[in-house]
């Protein structure tokens, strides 16, 4: 199984900032100290190109992007301050899934460990969301010939709003979306399914509704492709969380997904998505039983 990384494409934020960065390198680490994958499988992905973005961005936006011509409150809606490093990296966070989806539906399975950006919108980004690294993966692999149907099972815990957005009214990507029903976007967009819950959802709770939930999505997607975004934000001590799963909660999660979809035959891409705990140890430990549970189960 092939795994990308995109850590070399560092970006430099403020002191203080909240968002945990240094997460991806520290996962990078931990898989290869493991030995869970091949070295040769760890591979650096090439940047998402311009057809490739804009098959889901508008060309403005992207221009801007790419040129630094962001408002301010553009800006401030996607949470990082523009430079160079990070249109380079938000293109390869795209590249890295859209390769990440190629090598799954060549060998079954491939991961990313980034990815998830599912709050970018045609025109905007926002909440740590540059560009949709799924939808734009999505197209690609239809633009290919690779894949006809495509079901995205978002299990970060907040909602995939931009994704949501991109792909309302096309019945060739069917966008689910369990998440916490309170917390961020505080306004939802509607995915073909959404099942939102409280705030203090613990693994039974959680997992029941999962269940329900992917077999229903499965069932009405009929796709012959997945895309996993496997967020560890609903774990209990996340500061942006608000529900209450426990890292076997979250396990269970990974299997459940990975068992249903490999029981229908379908390949399957799988991105990290958010994580903010108070220890960074835990989000890397969350993400880092993700991947070994794909090798084991997926492989």
């Amino acid at each position: 199984m092939k795994v990308f990384y995109t850590d070399p494409f560092r970006i430099q934020l403020p002191a203080g900032h909240s968002f945990p960065i240094e997460k991806y390198a520290l996962l990078r680490r931990r898989i290869a100290e493991a030995q869970i994958v091949k070295p040769e499988a760890m591979c650096v992905p090439e940047p998402a190109s311009d057809m490739d973005l804009l098959r889901v961005h508008g060309r403005d936006y992207m221009d801007r992007v790419v040129r630094g011509e962001l408002t301010e409150k553009e800006i401030r809606r996607i949470g990082f301050p523009w430079s160079p490093p990070l249109v380079e990296r938000s293109r390869r966070s795209c590249g890295a899934t859209l390769q990440a989806c190629r090598e799954a539906l060549r060998d079954g399975a491939a991961v990313n460990l980034a990815g998830g950006t599912h709050h970018a919108f045609r025109d905007r980004g926002e909440g740590y969301c540059v560009f949709n690294d799924i939808a734009v993966a999505c197209r690609a692999v239809q633009a290919e010939g690779l894949a006809k149907r495509i079901v995205i099972l978002d299990c970060d815990v907040h909602q995939g709003n931009g994704t949501a957005a991109i792909f309302d009214g096309d019945s060739s990507v069917f966008t689910f979306s369990i998440h916490g029903r309170n917390n961020f976007p505080f306004h939802k967009e509607h995915s073909d399914l959404d099942i939102p819950l409280a705030d203090g959802t613990g693994d039974e709770g959680y997992l029941k509704a999962l269940k329900t939930g992917i077999r229903e999505a499965l069932d009405r997607a009929e796709a012959d492709f997945a895309i996993y975004i496997a967020g560890a934000d609903p774990y209990k001590d996340d500061r942006f969380g608000r529900l209450s799963l426990s890292k076997a909660g979250l396990a269970e999660r990974d299997t459940v997904v990975f068992q249903y979809c490999h029981d229908r035959g379908l390949s399957m891409a799988v991105t990290m998505g958010g994580g903010y705990t108070r220890r960074i140890h835990d989000t890397v430990d969350i993400h880092f039983q993700t991947v070994r549970l794909a090798v084991l189960l997926l492989s």
